[in-house]
């Protein structure tokens, strides 16, 4: 017959490998730029040239292709799946960066585009296939990379000590999410500017809910970095306008509608100027 403390030594030392068997799990979901735009097999024969962007411009935004998902297993929970983000999900943030974009004078129109139409590695010929089925410029490719970490410690042992003989193993879960838009001139194969944001999501849950916790964490991390890099992309756009002023050479500026090369600055200016010579005009015309 097992003694009390025989028992209670038992239980510690079950607590012990339940607690030490599940630490350290880390799950990794993640698309990139740099494989879509830039497999090995053809990265030798991309050469930038000097981008001629047509104002306003005609804009088209996407997710890059991702990886498989990542997955790991709890002991409570079971297989944990990580999943990439869903069509539905992407397109709702594809929609909050394409409506920051639609608020500048030179862009003429911004496409959103499936995802299922950019192949993985396609590069600038898939690239090239997208501008003739939208009609577009300038490509924004959207990219991400998400890990979360999930590490059983002390919490466990408090909820074990809390209920007693019914021990519950609590998971405290670390989401870090990167975003990044990339913006392509697509026949010149030159990156224009790119915008990165940031999460980073902490959060604890009993094992039982441990998926659902680090799904809730995964979509909360993609909503906070996409608006982080949402805010960013003001700053990176007026640093590439700087860029334009102060190097020339670096890019041909073209008017849309044949109105031959103009500084891009010079455009916006004299659109701001003639919406406020209309407002004044009609001001007048009140009084």
């Amino acid at each position: 017959m097992l003694t009390r403390s025989l028992i209670n030594a038992l239980l510690v030392l079950l607590a012990a490998i339940l607690l030490t068997g599940c630490a350290g799990q880390q799950m990794r979901t993640k698309s990139s730029v740099v494989d879509y735009l830039y497999p090995k097999e053809k990265a030798a024969n991309i050469q930038p040239s000097i981008p001629r962007l047509t104002l306003p411009a005609k804009v088209g935004i996407a997710f890059v292709p991702g990886s498989t998902q990542a997955s790991s297993h709890s002991f409570w929970a079971g297989r944990v799946n990580v999943e990439s983000l869903t069509e539905r999900e992407k397109m709702q943030l594809l929609d909050k960066v394409a409506a920051h974009f639609k608020k500048y004078d030179f862009v003429k129109s911004i496409e959103v585009i499936p995802s299922s139409y950019l192949t993985p590695q396609g590069s600038f010929a898939n690239l090239d296939q997208i501008k003739t089925m939208y009609g577009i410029d300038i490509i924004a490719l959207v990219s991400y990379d998400q890990v979360q970490f999930v590490d059983e410690g002390m919490l466990s042992l408090t909820y074990w000590t809390l209920v007693g003989a019914y021990i519950v193993s609590g998971e405290k879960n670390d989401t870090s999410t990167l975003m990044d838009t990339a913006v392509y001139d697509i026949d010149s194969h030159k990156m224009l500017f790119r915008a990165p944001g940031v999460s980073q999501v902490t959060g604890s849950s009993t094992p039982i809910n441990l998926s659902e916790e680090l799904r809730a964490k995964a979509t909360q991390g993609f909503r906070e970095a996409t608006e982080d890099m949402v805010r960013n992309l003001d700053l990176q756009l007026e640093r590439f306008r700087e860029k334009v002023k102060e190097q020339p050479e670096e890019y041909q500026i073209v008017h849309r509608g044949g109105g031959g090369s103009v500084g891009w600055l010079l455009s916006i200016l004299l659109a701001t100027l003639l919406r406020t010579h209309r407002k004044n005009l009609s001001f007048a015309t009140k009084c």
